[in-house]
């Protein structure tokens, strides 16, 4: 593996659709070539905020969650989380709980990232919360307490904001994406949520052509 050779997943963890892609990215880095890293890349999807969603925005991720349902098998919501909730649009506090995770331990990231889902899409609790984050890197065996400063750190939203720009440098406005960095040249793999198999092929064949 060489810095020629990187696979970036640019992704929010309260993204539903980065959700829906969970099995098909599972499967996509189980078979990837090993001379491909992956580096993740936390797009930021909504700022840090403290007032209610708005009614339209709170429709707006509704619909999102019913066409996922609809056209990814096995993906399920829970939609309880619409009324035991006050839904804050604000995704920010997740983002920089991922990097607080990987600060803690290297290979906390992805844990996180699913501790993170799990907490939201199926036990309807809030990640726009300090205490859900800090139970999810309880649960994922991380120092809560650590955490939670790490959280806090300047250095966490200067590691944040540098990845957003990083990803707006990929070109990447809407997640989740990937984007492959073979020989120093920048290609955007199709995201497909049924067949992993798809994405592979594409990495394949821009390795033999690059």
């Amino acid at each position: 593996m060489t810095d020629k050779n990187m696979l970036y997943y640019i992704h929010d963890p309260m993204c539903s659709w980065c959700y829906a892609f969970s099995q098909s990215w599972a499967a996509l880095q189980q078979d990837l070539p090993r001379d491909i890293g992956i580096v993740y890349l936390a797009g930021g999807l909504a700022p840090d905020a403290t007032e209610p969603m708005p009614l339209a925005t709170q429709k707006m991720v509704q619909q999102a969650w019913q066409r996922i349902e609809q056209t990814v098998p096995g993906v399920r919501f829970n939609w309880d989380f619409w009324s035991h909730n006050t839904p804050i649009r604000s995704t920010y506090p997740s983002c920089r709980a991922v990097l607080a995770a990987k600060k803690q331990r290297a290979n906390a990231e992805a844990e996180m990232i699913r501790a993170i889902q799990t907490a939201y899409y199926q036990q309807a609790k809030n990640p726009s919360l300090p205490e859900t984050l800090q139970a999810c890197a309880h649960e994922i065996g991380l120092d809560a307490h650590i955490f939670i400063e790490d959280l806090r750190n300047p250095a966490i939203e200067s590691e944040l904001q540098q990845q957003i720009q990083q990803a707006r440098s990929l070109d990447v406005y809407s997640y989740p994406s990937l984007r492959l960095v073979h020989n120093h040249i920048v290609s955007p793999i199709a995201i497909d949520y049924l067949n992993h198999c798809a994405m592979l092929d594409e990495i394949r064949t821009i390795k033999l052509e690059k």
